[in-house]
């Protein structure tokens, strides 16, 4: 019991009080948030935490194929130089005062635009990774496994590969992608600008970025290509295994080494624990615990399935817990900003008032009653 409120204290989901549950307020008024700085510089003053991350990782992309090698090198290049050139112009226009009279459409064009770095980057790592040109590390991973854990799942759950267990957990597999599409694409669309969007946002994209860059350093095919000569049983489907294999391969999946951490483990985590703590809100109230069981069945299958070794899972859920850490500092930034005069992380659509202004200096719920 004590190590599991230790876990629960951590990614600040505090057991409810009473008849109340509060997450941390995040004010002036709390000794213990991040202090602004006495000046900060004007152009740090304008850039959300999220603006910032999104060109550091653009930035380490743009150094790992600079500094590599390969056939695929110029393209490498060319994308991650796209990316970085489309991310700037969008911050240039919606944070800056060139569309100040236009509040809809600067808050429109940055909601458009800050998927584009994390999507397109994903879409071209069959030639970002293979410029990078690290070796492999398939056989370090799977050491590491066995010496740590005693067994690797893809090879002891071998025995259990059927076309209808393949088709059970290739369905959660690729429900990873729908489960991705019903919590983004709401909350982009529906979401007025808040502490709340702000926080879920850059825990979102701390994953994305964080997740791939390592792919950058810790390149490997997973078990499905290094262990192939180990498995007895091939696995086939007769609908949701082709769809996975199908979108495996539709990105040259030869040339990805895209396995350490696990994203597939570390996004519906990172979904799962911050649906757990916003559990006094609709609709997360009906929906954290499905997420949940869904989740498990998600991780389950990136080690059925035979893409990820046990050491990635593990990575994958570090990976979710340091989102949900950093959104809480990334917010304590971005209301040191407001502080200064910055603006909100998310442009609005329309001028606030004062009070509502105050209020997103301030990040505080209510419990279910």
């Amino acid at each position: 019991m004590r190590a599991a409120f230790f876990v629960l204290l951590l990614i600040g989901a505090r057991p409810p009080r009473g008849e109340s549950f509060h997450e941390v307020e995040l004010d002036s008024g709390n000794p213990g948030d991040l202090e602004a700085p006495t000046k900060m510089p004007v152009l740090l003053r304008q850039l959300a935490a999220q603006d910032l991350l999104l060109l550091a990782y653009l930035g380490v992309l743009l150094i790992q194929v600079l500094l590599g090698d390969g056939p695929r090198r110029t393209t490498a290049i060319e994308c991650v130089v796209l990316d970085g050139g489309v991310w700037v112009t969008v911050l240039v226009l919606t944070r800056s005062q060139l569309l100040d009279g236009h509040p809809r459409i600067a808050s429109a064009l940055y909601r458009m635009g800050i998927g584009f770095p994390v999507l397109a980057s994903f879409l071209q790592l069959q030639w970002i990774l293979p410029t990078a040109g690290r070796p492999t590390v398939d056989a370090e991973l799977y050491a590491l496994d066995m010496r740590v854990f005693g067994f690797e799942p893809a090879q002891a759950w071998d025995r259990f590969v059927s076309p209808a267990t393949t088709e059970w957990f290739a369905f959660f597999y690729y429900g990873y992608f729908f489960l991705i599409a019903v919590h983004v694409l709401p909350l982009l669309s529906a979401t007025k600008s808040s502490p709340f969007l702000a926080r879920f946002s850059f825990g979102f994209i701390w994953l994305y970025c964080v997740g791939h860059a390592l792919y950058t350093f810790v390149p490997a095919y997973g078990p499905y290509s290094f262990l192939a000569h180990d498995f007895r049983h091939s696995l086939e489907g007769s609908f949701w295994w082709p769809l996975v294999r199908s979108a495996v391969d539709s990105v040259d999946g030869g040339a990805r080494t895209d396995v350490f951490p696990s994203l597939h483990t570390a996004m519906p985590t990172y979904l799962s624990i911050f649906s757990f703590q916003q559990r006094e809100r609709l609709p997360f109230r009906w929906t954290w615990l499905p997420l949940a069981l869904f989740t498990t069945q998600i991780i389950a299958a990136t080690m059925f399935l035979r893409w990820h070794y046990l050491v990635d899972i593990c990575a994958g859920i570090t990976l979710a817990v340091s989102g949900i850490l950093m959104s809480r500092f990334a917010l304590g930034w971005d209301a040191a900003r407001e502080r200064e005069g910055g603006p909100p992380a998310w442009p609005r659509a329309a001028k606030d008032t004062a009070a509502t202004a105050e209020s997103a200096l301030t990040f505080s719920t209510r419990s279910p009653r």
